[in-house]
């Protein structure tokens, strides 16, 4: 067989086997919208409803492969802002969650630290799966960074929309021990300052009791002042748990029944 013949007929298989893996590596609008985008929100709802501390059996290597595929298929953008979508429909929800303890005190903190758990755990999965699209769009082209991104959606939507009323009741709380568990108390607080330091200025003295560096450095000038104050808390917890005390002796005396 000529050379030349041979030649023209290598690069006949060549372009022949190139057009069809290019068809086969096609991700067209329907592909993205009936087998990729579906697979990653399923995945998504798990990561978002999944009890702290439980596990979510997916399939993180399959996610990862789905959101390398749309991203080397142009569909970074189209990811991106139903990522959002999606996540901004579940704040919604809970922002319902919560608004069904409203006037409620002690169920309002503890929905809202579940929730707010909740939700930053699932960051922790969410944010690996769609790293490939963190690199290559949201760094790349948006100079930003995805989990970033997400903490500030947290916010904007969900705790700013409550952080007023959510301090006013951590306040009041905080003045009767043991009314919310120390552990509830100190994960709400530390929480909310990472997400957004600038929650400790709407009341530096309630946070400065569960992180450090709130309050401004002491001045010995007002060392008197901060002795009174303290007594103070120390009275008014006493009183407290005296009252709380008597409360409990006349319930269980009024229960002792008299022949």
């Amino acid at each position: 067989m000529p050379a030349p013949f041979i030649s023209q007929l290598c690069g006949f298989l060549y372009l022949k086997v190139t057009y069809c893996v290019s068809v086969m590596m096609t991700l067209t609008e329907e592909d993205y919208e009936v087998q990729y985008w579906p697979k990653l929100k399923t995945a998504i709802d798990h990561l978002l409803n999944i009890k702290p501390g439980a596990y979510i059996p997916i399939s993180y290597e399959q996610m990862y492969s789905c959101v390398y595929k749309c991203v080397c298929k142009q569909f970074s953008e189209r990811l991106y802002n139903d990522l959002l979508n999606h996540l901004t429909s579940h704040m919604e929800y809970l922002n319902q969650e919560l608004r069904k303890h409203e006037g409620e005190t002690i169920p309002y903190i503890e929905t809202f630290s579940f929730l707010m758990h909740q939700y930053l755990q699932a960051l922790s999965g969410i944010v690996p799966i769609f790293n490939y699209m963190n690199r290559f769009y949201v760094e790349n082209k948006l100079k930003t960074d995805l989990n970033e991104e997400l903490r500030k959606l947290f916010c904007l939507k969900v705790v700013d929309v409550h952080i007023g009323n959510l301090i006013k009741m951590l306040d009041e709380v905080s003045a009767v021990p043991f009314a919310i568990s120390p552990p509830t108390m100190a994960s709400v607080m530390k929480n909310l300052y990472a997400l957004n330091e600038g929650y400790s200025k709407l009341n530096p003295a309630l946070f400065s009791r569960y992180l450090p560096n709130i309050l401004p450095p002491t001045d010995p000038a007002y060392l008197d002042q901060y002795a009174q104050e303290a007594r103070t808390v120390q009275q008014h917890i006493a009183s407290m748990e005296f009252s709380h005390s008597s409360t409990r002796k006349r319930v269980y005396e009024d229960d002792i029944s008299v022949n």
